[in-house]
């Protein structure tokens, strides 16, 4: 590590509140410990976890970074001592527990994979926070099975657009809710046969209508609060629900009768405390399932702005009006054009 730097610049959250809390600053050098590497970031991903984390309302798991950021891709520059599968120059992109918004960040090996052939950095670090999430909640947890409708709340979020690319991708009907006509047009774009504006639209009625009655089998929430009844009421028999995020609230009640006569499944996670290994065993599955697919240019990044590293603040205003389809970026430093890479 005798050639990098001393210091890196780094945003963060100087205190709690509002997206002026986050700050340029110049932080020291960090290390990779035991089975990390370092990696020099090209780009960040933003995600509505990092506002959360802002707003104070979503700590850090204990030993990760106080920078937000979730996600990044770059250039290996740095090995831990006990992590293997990548070496100095590799081109990765990484989930993190924290510290993406800096011109360095640490991963364990694990939970990093090469950037897909034909990606830009900025594509390739829109990938990992929410590729993990929709592997994880929809196909692992979620048990999507070839041929089934899955409703998926948030449709033009980073997590939407890849949801209903993936479930598409493997053989399903995905529907997705929005909130204008413009993110509806980008839903069906994207592959979901049906999407609801639910200002305009009822959308336990659409899918009841779209599904001749049964229901949707599979339903993604990111909103919660009094989305969980209604989502109830939208499910097949034997349906499961799935809840990522509680955007409208953490609270809210449910008919327990439905639950039975209907035989419901309603389970929900997290992913950024989760152990190493958990993560690890996503990891895998993405590399040998989807990456394949986001090479051959069937499952594809959806990017609606990047913004400079130092322009946090306003990234994170974009986040808030919940006017974006798609992912909204970091650009932190230019490295596409010297990375080489060992990776097969």
């Amino acid at each position: 590590m005798s050639d990098l730097p001393a210091q890196m610049r780094a945003v963060e959250i100087t205190g709690f509140g509002p997206a002026e809390m986050l700050q340029p600053v110049i932080r020291p050098m960090i290390k990779p410990a035991r089975g990390e590497l370092l990696i020099r970031v090209a780009a960040a991903g933003v995600n509505r976890p990092d506002v959360v984390q802002r707003e104070g309302h979503y700590a850090p798991p204990p030993g990760a970074s106080d920078l937000p950021g979730l996600e990044v891709a770059g250039i290996v520059a740095a090995v831990g001592e006990a992590a293997e599968g990548y070496q100095i120059g590799d081109r990765v992109c990484a989930l993190l527990a924290g510290g993406g918004y800096a011109e360095f960040a640490c991963a364990p090996a694990e939970q990093c994979l090469p950037m897909p052939r034909g990606l830009s950095s900025i594509e390739a670090a829109s990938l990992p926070e929410t590729c993990f999430t929709v592997w994880d909640n929809v196909f692992v947890r979620g048990r999507f099975q070839p041929g089934e409708t899955v409703l998926i709340h948030g449709g033009s979020s980073g997590i939407g657009v890849m949801a209903i690319q993936m479930v598409r991708a493997f053989g399903g009907h995905p529907i997705a809710t929005v909130g204008s006509a413009d993110k509806q047009a980008a839903c069906l774009a994207l592959g979901a046969e049906l999407a609801i504006n639910y200002h305009t639209t009822d959308f336990v009625q659409a899918v009841e209508n779209a599904t001749s009655g049964k229901g949707a089998d599979l339903i993604l929430d990111m909103v919660g609060g009094d989305y969980l009844p209604r989502n109830m009421k939208a499910a097949a028999v034997e349906g499961r629900l799935v809840s990522i995020a509680a955007l409208q609230g953490s609270k809210s009640s449910i008919d327990i009768f439905r639950m039975m006569h209907k035989r419901l499944t309603i389970m929900g996670s997290t992913l950024r405390s989760r152990p190493i290994a958990a993560k690890a065993a996503i990891a895998l599955q993405l590399r040998a399932k989807v990456w394949p697919l986001i090479e051959a240019g069937v499952i594809k990044p959806v990017i609606f702005r990047t913004f400079p590293l130092a322009q946090a603040a306003l990234a994170h205003r974009l986040m808030e009006s919940s006017s974006h389809i798609g992912k909204i970026m970091l650009e932190v430093a230019a490295l596409d054009q010297q990375a080489t890479s060992s990776l097969p």
